[in-house]
């Protein structure tokens, strides 16, 4: 859920308790934070209380922190392409990066992959990633708001800022749809599931039984 939304239903939970004056101010502050633009400045000054914060095009996401199985599944991506790239030496896998796209456009993907040659300019002294890496991968979180935004508003980002693949996997269902780019958008190439293979032509040689991914789950 956006955070604002969270704050402005906060807000309208305790306006019965208020004067009208009170309600009217309340009234302003919800439209203030549905047109407050985040920035990265904004983002430090959050708590460190484990969630993780993403600002896209100004918009501030709040996600909680991720259960066992959300991040189980990560780190086999994450083995499976490391060890690829340990073989290949083409490039390194990471998890959970932070990407630095502008001052209003901050993500953390669960998984990436990036070839060294665009590690080279991508990676800033910050530690952090400021162009995109060419695969990109998001576990889904429960709820409607959370799928919304791997789904539709982080695919629209990752298009606009180059990435040449997306995995997102649901391990509720434990499937995974691969987006590859064509025509200079991200579109859905196939949907696999427990009984295919992954490989990807963006990573000659890469095999990965769909299956390996949930196996203890």
């Amino acid at each position: 859920m956006r955070f604002s939304e969270k704050l402005a239903r906060g807000a309208l939970g305790c306006a019965t308790m208020y004067s009208l004056e009170q309600k009217a101010s309340i009234t302003k502050q919800r439209e203030a934070m549905h047109t407050l633009r985040w920035t990265i400045h904004d983002i430090k000054l959050l708590p460190d209380d484990g969630n993780r914060y993403e600002i896209i095009d100004g918009e501030l996401y709040v996600e909680k922190q991720p259960d066992w199985e959300h991040q189980f599944v990560g780190g086999q991506i994450f083995a499976f392409l490391q060890a690829w790239s340990s073989q290949t030496q083409a490039g390194m896998a990471n998890l959970a990066p932070g990407i630095i796209y502008t001052d209003d456009t901050n993500v953390v993907p669960d998984v990436v992959w990036i070839s060294r040659e665009r590690l080279k300019t991508a990676l800033q002294k910050d530690g952090k990633l400021h162009s995109s890496p060419e695969l990109v991968v998001e576990v889904l979180s429960p709820g409607a708001d959370n799928e919304r935004r791997d789904r539709e508003v982080k695919l629209k980002l990752y298009s606009r800022h180059n990435v040449k693949e997306y995995w997102v996997v649901n391990w509720h269902t434990r499937s995974l749809e691969v987006y590859r780019r064509e025509h200079a958008v991200l579109t859905l190439d196939k949907t696999l599931d427990e009984g295919d293979v992954l490989e990807s032509s963006l990573l000659p040689g890469f095999r990965c039984p769909v299956s390996q991914l949930f196996i203890s789950l």
